[in-house]
């Protein structure tokens, strides 16, 4: 027989952190929606590097349109029932990352071409 102080030593390792509360209902929302935002930014970027650092610069932009192929991960997530939810806000993430970066990028270009005529 175990004594309370005994369970109380083996508890706290086996129990997540008050702060992780995976039950929440916005926990896979925005876990999703961060997880797109940055696979978005990240992939391409490595995907750069790495390709750079093996070819010739010519042949890395050749090779460059191949990224679009990282999209099958947010997509493929939408598949499966119990990822289903996850993948839909990250395929949200996704996008909505490029319309913001696309928008600030054209009212950038506009300000700029404006001020020179």
């Amino acid at each position: 027989m175990q004594s309370g102080a005994e369970t109380s030593q083996v508890e706290p390792s086996t129990r997540r952190p008050d702060w992780f509360h995976r039950e929440h209902p916005v926990f896979f929302p925005l876990a999703g929606f961060f997880t797109g935002m940055l696979y978005i930014i990240i992939v391409p970027g490595i995907y750069t590097a790495i390709v750079s650092a093996l070819v010739s610069d010519e042949r890395a932009e050749e090779l460059f349109p191949f990224v679009v192929i990282a999209l099958a991960v947010p997509i493929g997530l939408l598949v499966p029932t119990r990822t289903r939810r996850f993948g839909r806000y990250m395929l949200f993430g996704t996008v909505m990352t490029l319309v913001v970066a696309g928008g600030v990028a054209a009212i950038v270009l506009w300000i700029l071409l404006k001020r020179d005529g």
